[in-house]
């Protein structure tokens, strides 16, 4: 018998095909200009301009566990970025993924690439192919820790992008808005309690301790059936309390997590740091102060300079947005719109 967290990521509702059959168009019309695309242009001398083009990585292997949808998804990104790929999905979703592919296929047999999508079936040909790196150029795994790192260890001179953890957390803040609050907490948790950005570690300020947003907070999980797990500082304050964490860093991938207590969000950062996976983490406030968490490196191609030593982060601005808010019937809607890029002072 397949636990609920597992049935709720194997599902293909109506609802979650129309979303991503919104995704697939929106990828589709945000490509046209992807590959071949000149992102920057230099005179070295006369008669002598050197070019910076986008082009593809080459042939992409993805390994993905449970969720089907993730077959489309990626098919069309790597068709989107000019990739050949190679994919593996979970045994759980072996008939689901089989039609995914034969759609997949026949789409784009409409282009003359109907090969260019193609699914592997055992787990023996993935070890094969994680040691041909003359033919593969990047391998992606999309699941548990232990999937990542299984495939980063049996990959042989194959770069591996993926993170091998997914230990997310939330931090409460004093300024945080009470009506915000317990929403976020749940949609972090509840929502999709086996993704890997699921929240895992709740970490409060100390101050917010026997007040009536903790006591909500606490009431919420235990409606939603979410087992809590004391860290040590938490387990301190209490008289009596849930049976103290192992270890502060767990993934649990279910209706479980821990809560922890800080002193400031300069000790949440730390916690964070010390205890994360450098995957998704979130501060509630409505105190304006920036703190941006990334710590996650990838490769350069080419001659390495400035440009190929630096990274990015993501830092998503909100006010009590939810992902059901953008489901099928929920009240808000992706726009994707493109903005002005801040002017650069250069004096």
């Amino acid at each position: 018998r397949l636990a609920l967290p597992l049935l709720k990521r194997l599902s293909l509702s109506t609802s979650k095909l129309n979303s991503l059959a919104i995704g697939l168009r929106q990828i589709a019309a945000s490509s046209q200009d992807s590959v071949g695309r000149i992102i920057r242009r230099t005179r070295i001398a006369k008669d002598l301009e050197l070019e910076q083009v986008t082009v593809p990585i080459g042939v992409l292997l993805v390994i993905f566990e449970s969720r089907p949808d993730c077959l489309p998804q990626v098919s069309a990104l790597a068709i989107a970025s000019g990739n050949g790929l190679l994919l593996k999905g979970g045994k759980e979703a072996a008939y689901s993924n089989q039609i995914l592919h034969h759609l997949t296929q026949e789409a784009l047999s409409i282009h003359g690439v109907k090969d260019a999508v193609q699914l592997v079936n055992t787990r023996e040909e993935v070890e094969d192919l994680c040691r041909l790196d003359k033919l593969i150029d990047l391998i992606i795994p999309r699941g548990s820790s232990q999937l990542v790192r299984n495939i980063q260890k049996a990959a042989k001179g194959i770069p591996v992008m993926g993170h091998s953890e997914g230990i997310c957390h939330v931090y409460v803040d004093t300024d945080a808005s009470v009506e915000k609050v317990t929403r976020i907490i749940r949609d972090s948790k509840c929502e999709y309690p086996a993704a890997c950005n699921a929240l895992e570690t709740l970490l409060i300020h100390r101050d917010l301790l026997r007040t009536p947003l903790f006591d909500q907070i606490i009431d919420m999980l235990r409606v939603e059936q979410v087992k809590i797990h004391a860290g040590p500082k938490f387990a301190s304050y209490l008289t009596f309390s849930p049976s103290e964490v192992k270890s502060l860093r767990t993934e649990y991938g279910d209706l479980e997590c821990c809560i922890e207590v800080v002193d400031s969000v300069q000790e949440a950062v730390e916690h964070i740091h010390k205890y994360g996976s450098s995957h998704t983490d979130v501060i509630i406030t409505e105190n304006g102060a920036e703190v941006g968490i990334s710590t996650s490196r990838i490769h350069a191609r080419g001659p390495v300079g400035i440009e190929g030593l630096l990274t990015t982060k993501w830092l998503l601005r909100g006010d009590n947005h939810v992902v059901s808010d953008f489901s099928e019937h929920g009240s808000m809607k992706y726009l994707h719109e493109n903005l002005p890029l801040p002017h650069r002072n250069t004096s």
